[in-house]
């Protein structure tokens, strides 16, 4: 029987899912390879076909959520990028927007450019933004500037011309040029990559796609050789971050789109249970080795952002503080994340005040608790400290830690010199820890305007669980969700994404005065583009799903909403209508709308495709194989605060909560630690997930 297989890779573990269509599923956790992230997902796998007795011929597709491009972006080790413009406008990087990500801070420098200087060329040529060619291209200044740029050793091309949105043949032909004259040098052209207007944002987002080019398809075709070598030849999906899936040579040409591939995955996943258990309103809580990430869903949708800053430090809901990392104007599931994970630091800073994070231990050397050479406590070795965490069954139990030495480097550095036993120094950084989190789950809802107390919990990562019921609490939540495999769940989601492309293109224009000939033309072209692309990767007829958005302002406006577009051809009746839908966004975002008289301006149009399999791609019932154990673990004293003090707290198999349990209990799994504290009731729905009703 066929297997589809998630792998996700984290900072500190890399998770690896198998699940067959009768629900079946097979886990495996094992430590990420941060010099080659391919070694560690071959060698998963290998490891998982011996422990099942499966092979590669049993795996129907692979799908993958990777840190890979980000990686590149955040350590500066992206291709030796060269960048071709327009005269006039070489420092169009460093100049970027005149935002500061925080506000009185006259020591904040912008982030270095990913294109020096003296590796950005000028050339001569003008389109104006009506798409008119006021000055021709000069072809012989683009081969100097090519010429000069191999000669400095480039290994990739970005070409950026003003206003080539509305008018690409300068970039095209500029493009055939260099393939003349340099064929084999990858080259991204701005107006394959973001046909949109705004000239910064426009050639940011080229010059990420073509920086990590060479980096994301050197790594795909690793990851391909390697998989071979253990008889997997089955397609390889990439999870984008828009939570939408794409095919390795798609990644491989538009490595863009998958730059935060990992977090969106798991929010993929809980949009899922999210409709199967009929839930509305969620805030999705995911945290794991190093940082914890935040997202909401609503009515069963997942909020997206248009665009996004990458290598910017930890991310927080504001829209108006940006500016501190690489700008990327890609549609991204909309994100807050904390540095908060297992392996965080705790530290006391030169005040004598308890701090934890944002620096992480990793994946090596990891916590105290590890025994891999560690120096720093870490919130890993607090849990285990304060009996959350049993170290002999982390990664149920292939992972030892020694909580000795986690006790005794804690107490020395970080209880005496606060004064406290070495338990409620412990749970001070728990506490700490937690309300570091809270600020992500805030950012995506009270600073949104949305109570939280509306909303279910769904916790997930390998520490998620551990944390969710007390930061529920603080925000008078009253219901939490642990999914099955939550640990892994980020891989779990991967299985349910569909395949789905994005398509943009600027095209500005007053409302009321559109050519709806013109206008038809250029939307079916999109689609056209959409239902090759899709009939490329196996999907045509009913299995395909097209949507239709468009970018609107007011006229003087400098920013645009979305908003859906009707399908179908578009004329005066359907231009009304979404005159109206935008109106209505307008006065729900912003708290008013114009007059009837104020004119409206199209700026953008959008078209959303997906690829929908002939099957649902999880089944509705999965059973977990490290799940099927029924033995009973032994009780442990945990410490829950001064209000409780040390409790005998009983420890369970998730299987034991086929009945209701209350508090304090402690859930071990193969992937992750959940708690149930004093106060709170923990039970199994249908679903197999663990809901806790918090009293």
């Amino acid at each position: 029987m066929p297997f589809r297989v998630g792998v996700d890779i984290g900072g500190t573990f890399t998770d690896i899912v198998f699940l067959d269509p009768e629900g079946r599923v097979h886990t495996k956790k094992v430590s990420s390879s941060v010099d080659d992230y391919a070694r560690a997902i071959v060698d998963g796998v290998r490891e998982l076909f011996g422990e099942t007795g499966l092979g590669g011929a049993d795996v129907s597709e692979l799908l993958h959520g990777t840190t890979v491009a980000s990686n590149a972006i955040l350590e500066l080790r992206g291709a030796r990028t060269g960048l071709i413009t327009t005269r006039g406008f070489r420092d169009v990087l460093e100049i970027r927007r005149l935002r500061m990500p925080r506000l009185y801070d006259l020591a904040w420098e912008k982030p270095v450019p990913l294109v020096e200087r003296y590796l950005r060329l000028e050339v001569t040529e003008r389109i104006n933004a009506q798409g008119e060619i006021r000055i021709p291209l000069d072809e012989a200044e683009v081969e100097q500037a090519v010429d000069r740029l191999i000669g400095e050793g480039i290994e990739a091309l970005a070409v950026c011309l003003i206003n080539a949105y509305a008018n690409s043949v300068h970039e095209e032909r500029i493009k055939q040029i260099v393939t003349r004259r340099a064929p084999g040098l990858p080259v991204c052209i701005s107006s394959e990559v973001l046909p949109e207007i705004r000239e910064y944002e426009r050639t940011s987002t080229t010059v990420i796609n073509t920086y990590v080019m060479p980096v994301v398809q050197r790594y795909l075709a690793t990851l391909r050789e390697g998989l071979g070598k253990i008889g997997i030849r089955s397609p390889l999906l990439i999870m984008q971050s828009n939570g939408g899936l794409m095919t390795d040579e798609a990644a491989a040409s538009m490595p863009m789109h998958i730059i935060e591939s990992g977090p969106a995955a798991g929010v993929v996943g809980s949009q899922a249970l999210a409709r199967q258990m009929g839930l509305g309103k969620v805030i999705t809580f995911d945290m794991g080795g190093t940082t914890a990430k935040a997202s909401i869903i609503e009515d069963g949708e997942v909020n997206r952002a248009a665009e996004y800053s990458v290598g910017g430090g930890i991310m927080l809901g504001s829209r108006l503080l940006t500016g501190a990392g690489y700008l990327l104007r890609v549609p991204a599931i909309d994100l807050a994340e904390v540095g908060a994970g297992g392996g965080s630091i705790v530290w006391i800073d030169a005040g004598g005040s308890l701090q934890v994070g944002p620096r992480s231990a990793g994946a090596f050397p990891g916590p105290l608790c590890y025994d891999l050479g560690g120096t720093d406590p870490t919130i890993t070795d607090a849990n285990v400290i304060l009996g959350y965490i049993n170290p002999a069954h982390l990664v149920g139990g292939t992972v030892k830690l020694n909580a000795r030495r986690a006790q005794e480097v804690f107490e020395s550095r970080i209880a005496r010199s606060m004064g406290l036993g070495v338990a409620e120094a412990a749970y001070g950084a728990h506490l700490i820890a937690a309300s570091n989190m809270i600020r992500a789950l805030k950012a995506v809802s009270s600073e949104r305007g949305r109570d939280p107390r509306e909303y279910v919990l769904f916790a997930f990562g390998g520490n998620g669980p551990l944390f969710a019921a007390g930061m529920a609490r603080q925000l008078e939540m009253l219901k939490i969700v642990v999914p099955p495999a939550p640990g892994l769940f980020s891989s779990f989601g991967l299985l349910y994404g569909d395949v789905e492309h994005h398509y943009v293109r600027t095209y500005r224009r007053q409302t009321r005065t559109l050519d709806f000939g013109e206008l038809n033309t250029l939307v079916g072209k999109m689609e056209d583009d959409a239902l090759a692309q899709l009939a490329s990767e196996g999907f045509t007829g009913a299995a395909v799903r097209l949507r239709r958005a468009a970018d609107l302002c007011y006229h003087g406006q400098s920013f645009e909403l979305t908003v859906p577009l009707a399908s179908g051809r578009l004329d005066a009746a359907a231009i009304a209508r979404l005159e109206e839908t935008f109106g209505q966004e307008h006065e729900r975002v912003y708290g008013h709308r114009a007059g009837p008289d104020e004119p409206v301006e199209l700026v953008s149009l959008r078209v959303f495709a997906q690829g929908i399999p002939d099957r649902p791609r999880v089944p509705e019932r999965i059973v977990v194989d490290r799940e099927m154990r029924a033995d009973r673990l032994t009780p442990r004293r945990v410490y829950f605060g001064a209000e409780h003090g040390w409790l005998d707290t009983p420890v369970l198999r998730r299987g034991d909560l086929a009945s209701a349990v209350n508090g304090p209990a402690i859930v071990e799994e193969y992937d992750a630690t959940c708690v149930i504290p004093p106060q709170a009731t923990g039970a199994l729905d249908a679903y197999g997930n663990i809901v806790i009703e918090l009293r």
